[in-house]
């Protein structure tokens, strides 16, 4: 259970610096910069909502209002699925790329200070092996979620 609490409270505490820090010196929320990475790393800086919903965590009603906070910004558009009509696609904007881009330096500096710089470069190795193996889907464990 110690490393259970030390998880969590490891994690709310990095959240919450790193997203004062965003937000101070951007504007921007941490769950809005997420949004704008994962759409700036996927093809055509574009996902399906639902994709979008998976890769940031997010309930599809919590992504749908950040989307729509971030489209009343001009940082994002929305665009029908070429390949599904029923589908809709959250698009990277020029001015979402810009923002991203902005605020990334601010961002990285305080995943180094805040994480990194806590541990050596063979424990960060450790760290992402670890995590990794806890993030992995269940599929990929078994499945009753036994370690391969």
């Amino acid at each position: 259970m110690r490393a259970w609490r030390g998880l969590l409270r490891a994690h709310a505490q990095v959240t919450r610096v790193l997203e004062g820090e965003l937000d101070e010196a951007h504007n921007l929320p941490l769950a809005s910069y997420d949004v704008l990475v994962q759409l700036a790393e996927a093809p055509d800086r574009s996902l399906r909502m639902s994709e979008l919903a998976d890769a940031v965590l997010l309930s599809r009603s919590g992504l749908t209002r950040l989307v729509d906070r971030l489209v009343r910004e001009g940082l994002v558009e929305r665009r029908s699925c070429p390949s599904d009509l029923r589908g809709t696609l959250a698009v990277l904007t020029p001015a979402g790329l810009a923002r991203l881009r902005a605020a990334s330096g601010t961002h990285l500096r305080g995943v180094a200070r805040h994480v990194l710089s806590h541990y050596s470069p063979a424990e960060l190795e450790i760290l992402g092996d670890l995590l990794d193996r806890l993030a992995a889907p269940a599929t990929e464990r078994g499945a009753c979620g036994a370690g391969a």
